[in-house]
């Protein structure tokens, strides 16, 4: 069983920056990573951005150019930094892992991801 540990987060005003960190106890040659948001319990879980063991990235049109994804293979960690916040990015964020890598490596494909993290808030006040 894979958890994933996450860290960051927290609150900020519109137009600020944080960043997000996740580290998943377990290493693979080869996987799709990525973040999610959800912005209320009950609501629809989104895609923010993905990245694959190639480096591949891939995000949700609402993120891009302001969210990037990168991992830190010495580490083991996946990184968000969260550019140009605004209020509607205000949601709980997950980390989440797909091992092994197959089929495409996208946030629009939620439902393939096996191990997801408990979430951390991020609250962008206007």
């Amino acid at each position: 069983q894979v958890q994933l540990a996450e860290s960051g987060g927290g609150s900020v005003q519109a137009g600020g920056t944080l960043g997000l960190s996740c580290r998943p106890t377990a290493t693979y040659k080869t996987y799709c990573m990525g973040w999610f948001r959800q912005q209320a319990p009950g609501a629809e879980r989104e895609g923010v951005a993905t990245i694959d063991s190639d480096g591949h990235t891939a995000y949700a049109d609402s993120v891009k150019g302001r969210f990037t994804i990168t991992k830190d293979s010495a580490n083991n960690a996946l990184n968000l930094q969260m550019n140009s916040l605004k209020p509607e990015d205000t949601s709980m964020y997950y980390c989440a892992i797909r091992a092994p890598l197959s089929g495409n490596c996208d946030p629009k494909y939620l439902a393939s991801f096996g191990y997801w993290d408990k979430g951390t808030q991020v609250t962008v006040s206007s």
